[in-house]
């Protein structure tokens, strides 16, 4: 027997024109490129992106095509995620700090139709033009006036000019849920950026998960900040998340330093961002030399990267902020588990409490965990043994954009990558990434990647590439290098030939030179004792 109950298909448009109906007079305050600082409204966003979809459909855009997004945080962006997904079309948001060869493979991956960037991405996107057949306008996000001159790209188009045109009233398709929404592509392991197609359904529930008081808390009373790039994992879901609630919604551009973030927080009154440790650091420093306060922020949440506890004890203390420290990926929509504080341990010390929170946590309600050894054996819960992340749940992603195989299991388990425990109370904890990825500052860096370009330089023989603390980034890749016989020591030679190869910020910090490399029995570099070897060495540098 079924339940007599309305079966509503979940739509991405729907929390727009929700947000129009019933907070239509709440604040979208976006900074420009240029710095100066745009106001909307929820009813404004929701016309403009009535008429995006409108222009969409004038370009020739039709349900299931990819239309790409270079872009800060910023309004424009906003109204194209609801104007995309709505429409039918899938929104694909490219990360301009990929190096080169990975952003033309995704866009040529993607075929992505139309291609929407701001004007600082002018000349990423010539380059683009050459290579990216596929791409048959470019829309400049701006107004006529402030349109890039000289810029050789075919079919140049005005956002602005674009909307003008078109009428303010758009029928939203019914789509079924299933169908494709958004598209990202990750570069966290080796070869090429893999594509996670999120849908309707898992974006919504996502939504629905990340307001809910264990996870962000957000209400129409919050003011709420991504200071996450709408480009990476769709800025963590909160632009959908604070739609969804009704609550004001703050986006920063490309102004991520501490002063232009404080700014904003005071100006806007702002009581719950997002962003990796590294830009809270930097606004912690920042406020530490002003001598300024934050008196409206109640809430930092805070992934990316493992988050320092003295970075949750200095914003308890000096400025009375709740650090969220959450553990997902893009496979994750992302979010899968996030520290929060249960009943029973409310009344703990506070560096107790702080300790806690630097964990990875307790997964959402939606999103199922488990360890398992090198058989696939589920591993005790006790929080002492360590095995294979897995996860399953109802924003996990089933495979990649293009792939046949699935990468879930029969029973629907995603291999994660990391390594992690789980205490008997369902608290998990990352212990080490099964790959040797390194993080820094919230962008994966592959260590095979550096070593496979290294090595192809005629003065090295062998490389090897390791992720050590760093006081700043979490980590940085530091490159230990055999060379050939005869060939002296040049770490700006080698510098210059990596940049051939990978992007500047992927760079390692620093080579060091030595006469052999640790391997296992078996043939492998012995990363472990690397690590171990060199684990102080940017920490104790007199550069950092």
């Amino acid at each position: 027997m079924l339940g007599l109950m309305q079966n509503r298909q979940l739509s991405i448009a729907s929390l727009i024109e929700h947000a129009a109906r019933t907070h239509g007079s709440t604040e979208v305050v976006s900074r420009l490129v240029d710095g100066s600082i745009h106001r909307s409204t929820y009813h404004e966003t929701a016309r403009r992106s009535r008429q995006a979809a409108n222009a969409l459909q004038s370009l020739g855009v039709e349900v299931g095509d990819r239309v790409a997004t270079l872009a800060w945080n910023t309004h424009r962006h906003l109204e194209l995620y609801y104007a995309i997904s709505g429409f039918g079309a899938v929104c694909h948001t490219i990360n301009p700090r990929l190096f080169f060869e990975q952003i033309r493979f995704i866009v040529d991956h993607a075929e992505d139709r139309v291609l929407f960037f701001d004007p600082t991405f002018s000349g990423l996107v010539e380059e683009i033009a050459e290579v990216c057949p596929s791409v048959e306008a470019f829309v400049v996000l701006c107004s006529r006036d402030e349109m890039p001159r000289d810029l050789k790209v075919g079919n140049l188009l005005c956002y602005e000019d674009l909307l003008t045109d078109e009428v303010e009233t758009f029928q939203w398709p019914d789509l079924p849920e299933e169908t494709a929404a958004a598209l990202c592509y990750t570069s966290g392991t080796t070869g090429n950026p893999k594509g996670v197609l999120y849908s309707h359904r898992s974006t919504i529930l996502h939504a629905y998960a990340s307001v809910m008081p264990d996870a962000f808390g957000i209400s129409a009373r919050d003011c709420v900040m991504p200071a996450s790039s709408m480009y990476h994992a769709n800025a963590w879901g909160l632009p959908y998340a604070a739609t969804l609630a009704g609550a004001k919604l703050v986006l920063p551009c490309n102004q991520l330093d501490g002063p232009h973030l404080t700014e904003m927080i005071d100006a806007e009154r702002v009581t719950i961002s997002c962003g990796v440790p590294t830009i809270w650091l930097g606004v912690l420093q920042y406020l530490a030399k002003t001598k300024q306060s934050l008196k409206s922020l109640r809430r930092l949440v805070v992934s990316g990267s493992a988050c320092p506890v003295s970075l949750i004890t200095n914003y308890r203390k000096r400025h009375d902020v709740e650090i969220m420290h959450f553990w997902g990926m893009t496979e994750l929509s992302p979010l899968g588990t996030i520290a929060r504080v249960p009943h029973e341990d409310a009344n703990a010390p506070d560096e107790v409490l702080d300790e806690m929170r630097s964990r990875q946590g307790r997964p959402l309600y939606g999103v199922e965990i488990e360890i398992v050894d090198d058989e696939g054996v589920p591993l005790p819960h006790d929080g002492e043994t360590f095995g294979d992340l897995m996860v399953r749940g109802f924003w996990v992603a089933d495979g990649y954009f293009r792939r046949d195989e699935r990468e879930s299991d029969a029973e629907g388990w995603f291999r994660t990558g990391d390594v992690s425990t789980i205490d008997p109370s369902g608290v998990m904890r990352i212990t080490d990434r099964s790959k040797d990825v390194i993080k820094s500052g919230g962008e994966w860096i592959s260590s095979i990647d550096l070593e496979n370009a290294a090595v192809g330089h005629p003065s090295v023989a062998e490389a090897a590439v390791v992720g050590i603390p760093h006081p700043k980034w979490d980590e940085r890749p530091l490159l230990i290098a055999v060379l050939n016989e005869g060939a002296e020591p040049d770490a700006q030679s080698i510098r210059d030939f990596l940049l051939d190869h990978v992007a500047r910020w992927q760079l390692p910090d620093d080579i060091v030179f030595v006469d052999e490399i640790p391997h296992t029995a078996t043939g492998k570099i012995l990363k472990m004792e690397l690590r171990d070897i060199y684990a102080d060495h940017f920490l104790s540098s007199e550069e950092d």
